[in-house]
């Protein structure tokens, strides 16, 4: 027998030991610091949630029943009577209607003019837009308090006043949206553009057939964002419409709040039933908001 052919011993020194037992450590360190992180994730969505849930649940039960003591969590007699009365007391089939016209149309929008205004500061090497963008960017230190009377003025010489157009032209450019789409298109490589425009395409072309489908999962995400700011906003409708007909759900709500007693039961219902569509528009499109492949097309 060679020296080739005799049985290798195995190394079983505490060398080898030590060696094999570190990926186990560091497997344990890792599987603690997870469960360390889940943990801390899960105690701040039950802090977060549980005035939620007690919003919620509270719309279910009778009027006797919010304010006994001791106060529970789960309604004794739940109930649909607050839901019936909030519908019946206020024309909340219009409210909903005229909330919708207003926020698709603003979502449109202001998707539209984001993703132009977005592209334009990102890939354009201009002065002038870097001045541009600061002045968008300085609006977001105002209150929008401060803003509120010069916009109006300008909107009621402009003939807009009791209108949704006066509701909707004043939000379409946002400082928000502009941002969120410059700072992706900062990330799509240059080389993309390049080749598109060696290829002989347009800049139009670039940006529709190129910049806007590599942009969905934004555009998806300041959609679900806009249609809740408009949805939600209540100061602006309140000064511009004085017309019950063009009311939206927000100021159909505070007309259910009495001047000398408020109807918490009817309160209660009628803001759940304005949460439902802000839900419904979650569900159904927080699973297109993923990130994009910006580097598709392009070889290393």
């Amino acid at each position: 027998m060679t020296t080739t052919d005799m049985p290798h011993k195995v190394d079983t020194g505490p060398g080898r030991a030590v060696s094999r037992k570190r990926p186990r450590k560091a497997a344990t360190g890792g599987i603690r610091q997870a469960v360390s992180a889940t943990t801390l994730l899960w105690i701040m969505a039950c802090l977060y949630g549980f005035p939620v849930l007690w919003f919620v649940l509270s719309s279910f039960k009778p009027a006797s029943d919010l304010f006994s003591y001791p106060l529970t969590l789960v309604p004794h007699n739940p109930t649909l009577s607050g839901f019936k009365a909030a519908w019946d007391s206020a024309n909340f089939s219009q409210y909903f209607i005229n909330s919708t016209i207003v926020c698709v149309i603003t979502t449109i929008l202001t998707v539209g003019v984001s993703c132009c205004t977005g592209y334009a500061l990102a890939k354009y090497d201009n002065r002038w837009l870097k001045v541009f963008f600061v002045c968008i960017l300085a609006t977001t230190m105002l209150p929008s308090e401060v803003m509120l009377a010069p916009e109006f003025l300008v909107v009621r010489n402009l003939g807009l006043y009791n209108s949704f157009a006066g509701i909707i032209l004043p939000a379409v450019l946002t400082a928000t949206g502009c941002f969120m789409f410059r700072q992706f298109f900062l990330t799509v490589p240059d080389e993309l553009v390049e080749a598109a425009r060696i290829d002989g395409a347009r800049e139009l072309s670039i940006f529709l057939r190129i910049m806007v489908p590599l942009s969905r999962p934004i555009m998806l995400t300041l959609a679900i964002l806009s249609f809740q700011w408009r949805w939600n906003d209540y100061i602006w409708p309140l000064l511009m419409l004085n017309d019950p007909n063009k009311f939206t759900v927000q100021i159909g709500i505070q007309s259910i709040v009495g001047a000398q007693n408020i109807n918490w039961s009817v309160l209660l219902g009628a803001s759940v039933i304005s949460m439902i569509p802000l839900i419904v528009i979650f569900l159904v499109f927080q699973r297109y908001v993923m990130g994009a492949d910006i580097n598709a097309g392009l070889k290393d």
